[in-house]
């Protein structure tokens, strides 16, 4: 049974680690890996990236794989999650061996961050090495297979597509070859989700099913509160979409590499502009190797590229729709701000 999320690609979980009120707007999301680590590679393409460890992803360095990957709020400052992260994975002897004993371990953990600084009012309210640390424990308590919780939640707390609210969003499919592969964004992005002519989301357009546009004094009045919110924000509209992908197909770290590339298509379908200045869009791709994919077929890569990309947008839609409208000020200091969500301006989906 599948659960049409990330944790489909067997051994993978997913923790979020949440703090919203008093100043806080913000958290962590960790995909953590099987016992042994999974392959990893990674591709940016924004203009304002925030990373850690991601040159030890590069094929052409010696790392083979990874044990879990952070993705975080926070912006730079945010990055310190993964220390937590890695603490915990050292007390579990998870890592590339070092020294003679079993305990000289180096945990790799790959991260990157979003821009969501002073968003439910306090500019120093951020992940640091504890949050990272609950989200890691939240990962290794859940179930083999779980449901991932989307919307405001983890590294998607604090998270805005243009002026509305984003969020995290995750989506799955098998493969006609019985592989699976999964994505799982946080979209947090500069530009828009949104056509302003019709209020159809862009993401929908490339779902391959027949959807309904909004009414015309229903998009009319969306757009009048969306440019309402744009004229009283306080805060610089620096963002970052970030996602993994994921699969059992057992991928070496150049080949994961192209996917984590082509993935990033996937957000530029519902992203629109995409990769600005302003963003620090990456994405990294996961390979759990328990499935051989077929040795005669020199292209059999194809189907596992078309997938992830499609999944990406996807889960992309699924973040927006998913997530609630926040009022970020909560605290009273008026420095936070308020984002909309979508189907507070536009309904569900019919």
């Amino acid at each position: 049974m599948t659960v049409d999320a990330l944790t489909d690609v067997a051994g993978l979980r997913v923790g979020h680690a949440t703090r919203i009120g008093d100043g806080w707007l913000t958290g962590t999301t960790v995909v953590l890996a099987p016992e042994g680590g999974a392959v990893a590679a990674v591709d940016v393409r924004g203009g304002g990236p925030g990373t850690k460890e991601t040159d030890a992803l590069d094929p052409r360095n010696v790392v083979r794989g990874v044990e879990a990957v952070v993705l975080t709020g926070g912006s730079a400052y945010g990055l310190d999650a993964a220390s937590g992260v890695m603490a915990w994975l050292e007390e579990q002897r998870r890592g590339v061996r070092v020294g003679p004993d079993a305990g000289h371990v180096v945990p790799v953990v790959p991260a990157a961050c979003v821009f969501d600084l002073g968003r439910g009012g306090d500019f120093r309210a951020r992940p640091d090495a504890a949050t990272g640390r609950a989200a890691v424990e939240a990962a290794a308590a859940s179930e083999p297979g779980a449901a991932v919780r989307e919307g405001c939640v983890g590294a998607g707390t604090g998270a805005v597509i243009g002026f509305l609210k984003g969020g995290v969003g995750t989506a799955s499919t098998v493969l006609g070859s019985g592989i699976t592969v999964a994505a799982l964004v946080v979209a947090n992005a500069a530009g828009y989700s949104v056509d302003p002519e019709t209020g159809l989301l862009y993401g929908e357009l490339f779902e391959g099913r027949r959807v309904g546009y909004p009414a015309d004094d229903v998009h009319r009045a969306a757009q009048r509160r969306l440019a309402e919110v744009a004229a009283q924000s306080p805060l610089p509209p620096l963002n970052t979409t970030l996602a993994v992908v994921a699969t059992d197909a057992a991928l070496s770290k150049a080949q994961a590499q192209k996917v984590a590339g082509t993935a990033h298509d996937g957000i530029a379908r519902a992203v629109r502009p995409v990769h600005l200045l302003t963003d620090g869009d990456t994405v990294f791709a996961l390979s759990t190797g328990t499935r051989r994919l077929a040795e005669e077929d020199p292209l059999a890569l194809n189907e596992i590229l078309e997938a992830g990309a499609d999944l990406v947008t996807r889960a992309i839609v699924r973040a927006v729709r998913a997530a609630g409208s926040v009022t970020g000020n909560e605290n009273g200091n008026g420095k936070g701000g308020c984002w909309p969500s979508y189907e507070e301006l536009y309904g569900r989906r019919r």
